[in-house]
Formats: C-alpha cells, structure tokens, sequence
C-alpha cells in the first residue's frame, strides 16, 4: 500500500487533479536494459521537441568540418589507423540515426537561477516540447529532467518545478510519460532530501492515480555527504533505501565533488585521484543492485580552429577511455561537438579487444571453463562472465551488431540475450 506523505512537504501537489497515464511504447530497437553511453545535459530554456536532430546535425558538420575521413580522426584522437577506419562509418551512422541517447532537461546549473515567474514559464514550455516531441517521434530513447538541489533555500522552488512539468506533460501527452523518463536530483547533503522526492513521486502518483512506482529518479553524487555520512558509513545504501525502489542511475558529479575535496580550479577534472576513489566506493556500495552509473563531464569544449577540436577530442577521448576501464559505461556530454569523441572513443574501445576477447571466450567455452591458457593470458571461472560481459557491452553501445557478436564469439542468439556465462555451460554440459 502506497503511504501518502506529509502534505505540508508538497503542498504545491494538492491541487492536481486526478487523472490516468500510461507509459508510451519503447521505440523500434530500445530495450529497457540498454544503458544510454551518455547524457547530454542542456539548459530548460533552450529544449526543444527536435533537440536531438538538431545537436546530431551540428555533430556531423563538427566531425565534417575536423576529421573528414578515418585517417583525419584517427590523428585527432590518436587511434590505430585500422581501428579508425572500421569505427569511422559507424560514428556517422550513429550520428545520423541517433545522436543522443539520453537527454536531461536541466533546471539546476544549466539553466540558473531565475524568478520564479521565468523558471514557472520555462517548466511549462519544456513540457510542452516534450509532449511534441513524443508525439512526432523525435525524442531520443531516454529522456527527464534535473530539478534544484532539495536543500532549505531551494526545496520549494524545486518541487514546484517538479509539479508544474510533470503536470503540463501529462495533460499535453494525454497521460503519457515518454519512455525510460526519469528525473535527476542534485547536489545531496542529507538522506532526508531522498525522502523527499521520493514523498513527492508518492504524492504525484496518488493525486493524478498514476501506478505506484511510476516515477523513477536518479542521484548525482557530487557531495562528500553523498559518498560518506557523517558517522563515517557509507551513504549510499541508506540513498538508495531511502529511494523506496524508485532509484535507477547514480551519476557522479566531478566539479562540484572536486571543490567540495578542496581542489582548487586549475586541477578539477575527471582524472584526478579523489574522483577515482569516490567512483570506486559507488561502485562497490552498488555491485550487484542493478543501478546504472555514469561518470561525469569533460568541461573543455571542442569549439574553435581544428587544433584546439582535436585537443579538446583527444582529452574527452582520454577521459571516456579512463571511464571504460574503470567499468563506467556512461558519462555526461556537455556540447554537440562532443559526440563524435564520445562514440568514437567507445568504439574504438571495444574494436580494439575484439579478436584478443572472441578469442579467449571461444577458448574457454570450449573447455568447459576449466583453467586455460589463451595466449599468454590465463583465465580461470571467474574470467567467463568478465569475457561475457565484454560483447554485452560491446552490442549495447553499437560498436558491434548482434551478428557480429555471435559471429565473433561463438556463442548463439539465445545465449548472448541469456546474458549468464552459468547458464551457457550449463545448457553446452554433455548428457
């Protein structure tokens, strides 16, 4: 049974009236298991329907204009020229067909402080742009908004925020929440302040008789209060219990965790020690929960002459990479021009392994995961799902089809959407 929250905590709620919503149809080829690579944040002020195809075609005339050919992209982010040519069309297939696969609608830092006249107008208008684009087709696969920090000053602004969207899209939608939507909570100082938008989500679906459980959120983690609480426990599971299961995705917020570290300006960026270890805490405080988690932003932006657009690519590149091996499988995306980097750096990430993993997945399968030698490298039982995982990943993205997966891995259809290495050798055991 749905509890109903304190009313004086979302008192802007109380007025809505009751309706029905429904959850629209995943698009052609979407899964609800696909992890976006990126979000592309951007302000509430500037969203429109067709956002999506619009930063896709600034994407492409950036990659038009700074890397024409493999051998151009392949110097600006130092890539195997090889790697370069085989990654190069898929980069411009996924910028034409699908530019952005996550979007989120800010209204914190993207978007500023305003009156509350301006910020009410901008909540309203964004929805509007949203029911359209669902309409017409032209959102990207994943897509909310980034409400105000819950903190003393903000909280009612925050919520009203909150109200005024939700309400507006529904109405406009015919009670149709887009798919994959999901709402961003910022810069979190307490636990309570999870409970909160987590009362809010409760109330909303009570008033407007929407499923329990509708609305899902995600964190950003970009305060030290976020990472440790002050008795020195881990915050994170007690974050997520306080979410009632509404929680989806942790993301990490590299500036404002960096200044919170006291690091001064010149040496805040994603490589930097202190984020390495509060990504490694989200990691082991999240194993096995099924929460998402994505990295955070490169801040440098790849506007300008070719040399400063490769520069900026290369670093972006770098810190996508740095991402990918420390098992961070998204990050933010600040500017359209970063987008050939973004896709170019995950492809090339998985291309570059593909025949060494192709090779010891067959291997291991064909040896019934008894300890082998691939090589000079040697695997043992815990190495199956890690080599598993490797082509799971490798299709979610794009960098591979399915085909090729199954072509390169040995594996059948059935066995790769198994997703569980057990359950292959399990089912391959002779009678």
């Amino acid at each position: 049974m749905t509890t109903i929250p304190d009313k004086s905590l979302i008192a802007i709620l109380d007025a809505l009236d009751k309706g029905n919503v429904r959850v629209a149809e995943q698009y052609p080829g979407d899964s609800p298991a696909r992890q976006p690579v990126h979000v592309v944040y951007g302000g509430a002020h500037l969203f429109n329907a067709d956002a999506a195809q619009k930063l896709g075609a600034v994407a492409r005339r950036t990659l038009q204009e700074h890397a024409p050919d493999p051998a151009a992209l392949a110097s600006a982010l130092g890539l195997d020229p090889l790697v370069a040519s085989r990654i190069y069309p898929r980069v411009v297939d996924k910028l034409t067909r699908e530019p952005v696969e996550d979007f989120r609608i800010d209204f914190e830092d993207g978007f500023g402080s305003r009156p509350d006249a301006e910020e009410d107008e901008h909540a309203r208008r964004a929805a509007d742009e949203v029911a359209a684009g669902l309409a017409n087709g032209t959102l990207p696969p994943s897509i909310g908004i980034r409400i105000k920090p819950l903190s003393d000053e903000l909280k009612r602004r925050s919520l009203r925020t909150f109200d005024l969207f939700l309400t507006r899209l529904l109405d406009r939608s015919g009670g149709t929440l887009p798919p994959n939507f999901v709402i961003t909570l910022p810069k979190i100082m307490a636990p309570e302040q999870v409970t909160a938008l987590a009362s809010a989500c409760d109330a909303f679906e009570y008033w407007r008789a929407i499923p329990s459980g509708t609305l899902k959120f995600e964190l950003m983690i970009e305060t030290t209060q976020s990472v440790f609480a002050s008795d020195g426990s881990v915050a994170l599971p007690r974050l997520i219990a306080e979410g009632g299961g509404r929680i989806v995705a942790a993301h990490f917020g590299t500036y404002d965790y960096t200044a919170a570290c006291g690091i001064t300006a010149a040496h805040q960026h994603m490589l930097h020690p202190v984020c390495d270890f509060a990504k490694q805490v989200m990691q082991v405080a999240l194993a096995g929960t099924g929460i998402w988690l994505s990295d955070g932003a490169t801040n440098v932006m790849p506007i300008g002459s070719r040399e400063v657009v490769h520069r900026a690519w290369r670093l972006h590149a770098e810190h996508v990479r740095h991402a990918l091996v420390g098992g961070f499988y998204q990050g933010w995306d600040l500017h359209p021009a970063q987008l050939p980097s973004r896709y170019a750096a995950v492809y090339a990430f998985f291309l570059e392994g593909l025949d060494a993993a192709a090779e010891r997945l067959k291997n291991f399968v064909q040896k019934a995961a008894q300890a082998t030698l691939a090589g000079d490298v040697f695997d043992d039982a815990a190495t199956g799902q890690g080599l598993l995982n490797y082509f799971l990943r490798a299709m979610n993205c794009g960098a591979i089809t399915e085909r090729e997966a199954v072509e390169n891995s040995g594996l059948t259809v059935d066995e790769l959407r198994g997703r569980s290495f057990v359950k292959i050798l399990a089912a391959r055991k002779p009678a």
